[in-house]
C-alpha cells in the first residue's frame, strides 16, 4: 500500500510538472517526456503522443529497467526517447528524475551550438554549472542516449544539440526547477549578448559562490563555469562556436 501511494504520488508530480512545461512554453503540442524512479526501482514515465500538459494518471506507464511496461495492456505507448532516460538511470545511481524538454531559448544556443559555460548568474553558477552541448543525435534512436554519455557523469543539465534541453535531478522538483533555472538563464545571456555588454564572474567571486554550495549540501554534478572573461572575449568565443564545422563534418 505504501508503495502505491508513493507511485500515485509521483504520477501527480508528473502530471504538474508536465502541465508547467506546457503553460511556460517550454514545450508544444506532444513535445517533452519526464520519468521518475520508483520506490521499488521501477520508471514511471509519459506516454508518446500525447501533450504534457494535458495528462491523466492512467496515461502514465510504469516500466522496468529494461525498458518494458510492467502493464501489457495499457493502450499508451513508451516514448521512444525514453532511451535516453534508461541512460541516465544506468549511468548515475544518485538521479531520481528525469526532465526533457524544448525551452525556446535553450534550444536556440542548442541550435547555435553554443554551449551556456560562462559564469553570469549567482544561482546558475550554484545550480547548474557550465551547460554543456551533446552532439547532434537522430532523435528515436540508439543515437540519443549515446550522445549524452560523454556529459551525464558531470552534468545535471545538458544541451541537446538542434533538439532541446535534459535536466536531470534528485526529484522531480529537483529536475525541473533545473530546467526552469536553465531556460532563465539562456534568456538573460541571449539578452546581455544583444545589448553587447557580458560581464562574468571572476574566478574568487565563482570560489565564494562554490563554498555556498558546499554550505548548502547541494547533491548532483556539475562542471566549472568560465570566470573573468569580458564582453568582447565571450562574444569572440560565441562567434567562435557558431561558426565551428559540425562534429564529423568538413570544414570547406
Amino acid at each position: 500500500m505504501q508503495r502505491m501511494q508513493t507511485d500515485q504520488k509521483l504520477k501527480k508530480e508528473i502530471i504538474e510538472i508536465g502541465y508547467r512545461m506546457w503553460l511556460r512554453g517550454f514545450i508544444a503540442a506532444n513535445d517533452g517526456n519526464i520519468s521518475a524512479l520508483t520506490a521499488g526501482g521501477k520508471i514511471i514515465t509519459t506516454p508518446t503522443g500525447v501533450s504534457k500538459g494535458f495528462m491523466q494518471p492512467e496515461m502514465l506507464l510504469l516500466v522496468n529497467r529494461e525498458g518494458l511496461p510492467v502493464r501489457k495492456n495499457n493502450p499508451y505507448r513508451i516514448s521512444s526517447e525514453f532511451k535516453m532516460h534508461l541512460e541516465v538511470y544506468n549511468q548515475r545511481k544518485d538521479v531520481m528524475a528525469v526532465v526533457h524538454a524544448h525551452p525556446p531559448y535553450c534550444t536556440a544556443f542548442s541550435v547555435a551550438g553554443i554551449a551556456l559555460d560562462h559564469c553570469v548568474l549567482p544561482e546558475a553558477v550554484v545550480s547548474l554549472g557550465a551547460i554543456p552541448v551533446a552532439e547532434y543525435a537522430t532523435p528515436s534512436t540508439e543515437e540519443i542516449p549515446l550522445s549524452i554519455r560523454p556529459h551525464i557523469q558531470n552534468s545535471d543539465v545538458i544541451l541537446l544539440q538542434n533538439h532541446g534541453l535534459l535536466c536531470v535531478g534528485k526529484s522531480l522538483q529537483d529536475a525541473y526547477f533545473k530546467l526552469e533555472t536553465a531556460e532563465h538563464s539562456a534568456k538573460i545571456m541571449y539578452l546581455s549578448m544583444n545589448l553587447g555588454n557580458v560581464q562574468t564572474l571572476n574566478e574568487e567571486q565563482v570560489d565564494k559562490l562554490m563554498q555556498l554550495r558546499s554550505g548548502y549540501g547541494m547533491s548532483g554534478k556539475i562542471t566549472s563555469c568560465k570566470t573573468g572573461l569580458g564582453t568582447e572575449q565571450v562574444i569572440r568565443e560565441t562567434i567562435e562556436e557558431i561558426k565551428k564545422p559540425p562534429a564529423g563534418g568538413s570544414d570547406k
